[in-house]
């Protein structure tokens, strides 16, 4: 009993070292955005403020070029929203397709799309960006919504190995009822897909709200700024950056992520273990 003890003394030890390490730049981030911005690279090693100020915030908050950091949340909310409807419809209604629908190529099709996993951004870029030049598209959030409603590969691979484990006697029963292919894939493959559907919404909602690089090729006026754009704003390489703010922002835009992960990762972990269980 003694060794059965401290062997899980040692364990829950060892974790939140481990724990606590990982968490060092979180903590140091927020205890940062507490501090005058003159002092925070001055006084690295110190984790207690002096003086304490609650100026960074006010000072982030009030944003730049008129618009308030309120306006940068409230258009990447936005941003986020159209993206979790376009991954999913579209993922879904996709691999609803490839897992249970016989079509010519569908094997083919699959390995395509496979393939395009491994195809980086970088390569698409240039093209895209010429294509939504000529759409009169820039300067809005079309170019960054409109692919997700054409469906992303990795959650469709994610819809199709979870699909996978569904029985089909479930979708004879009910065609056998009445049910027509929509019908089967609204009335008994969605609601049985709501763990995987949940994992692909909070991934579209991370990769989303953290997206900087697609935004600033789209985006040119600071009233559609996105708050990864904002935070880059608070940097400056012809003038003093006020690292204070950008700090105390990027706490304030950490709050919904960390508040996603604790309220839904059972889905997260669910969704993912179960896509996996059959091939």
């Amino acid at each position: 009993m003694l060794k059965s003890k401290l062997r899980y003394f040692l364990f829950h030890l060892i974790v939140g070292g481990f724990g606590i390490l990982l968490l060092y730049p979180v903590i140091w981030l927020l205890i940062s955005s507490f501090k005058v911005s003159e002092d925070i690279f001055v006084t690295v090693g110190s984790l207690i403020p002096s003086p304490f100020t609650f100026d960074n915030y006010t000072q982030g908050w009030e944003g730049f070029g008129g618009n308030s950091f309120g306006v940068f949340i409230k258009n990447t909310l936005i941003f986020v929203i159209f993206m979790l409807i376009g991954h999913l419809i579209s993922c879904s209604l996709i691999a609803f397709g490839f897992a249970r629908l016989k079509f010519f190529g569908r094997g083919f099709w699959f390995a395509i799309m496979i393939a395009s996993l491994m195809l980086p951004y970088e390569v698409v870029m240039i093209p895209q960006y010429v294509i939504f030049s000529k759409l009169g598209w820039l300067n809005s959030l079309a170019p960054l919504v409109v692919p997700a409603y054409f469906g992303h590969p990795f959650f469709i691979f994610l819809l199709v190995q979870f699909i996978r484990t569904i029985p089909r006697e479930l979708d004879e029963a009910a065609i056998i009822d009445g049910c027509s292919t929509f019908g089967v894939y609204r009335r008994i493959i969605l609601p049985l897909i709501t763990p995987a559907l949940a994992t692909t919404a909070i991934f579209t909602f991370y990769w989303t709200w953290d997206n900087l690089l697609g935004p600033v090729l789209y985006l040119n006026s600071p009233n559609k700024y996105t708050v990864s754009m904002a935070l880059n704003m608070f940097l400056s390489n012809d003038s003093v950056s006020n690292w204070g703010a950008m700090f105390a922002m990027s706490i304030v835009t950490l709050i919904p992520v960390f508040g996603i992960f604790f309220l839904f990762q059972r889905y997260v972990v669910e969704g993912i273990s179960t896509s996996g269980i059959k091939g």
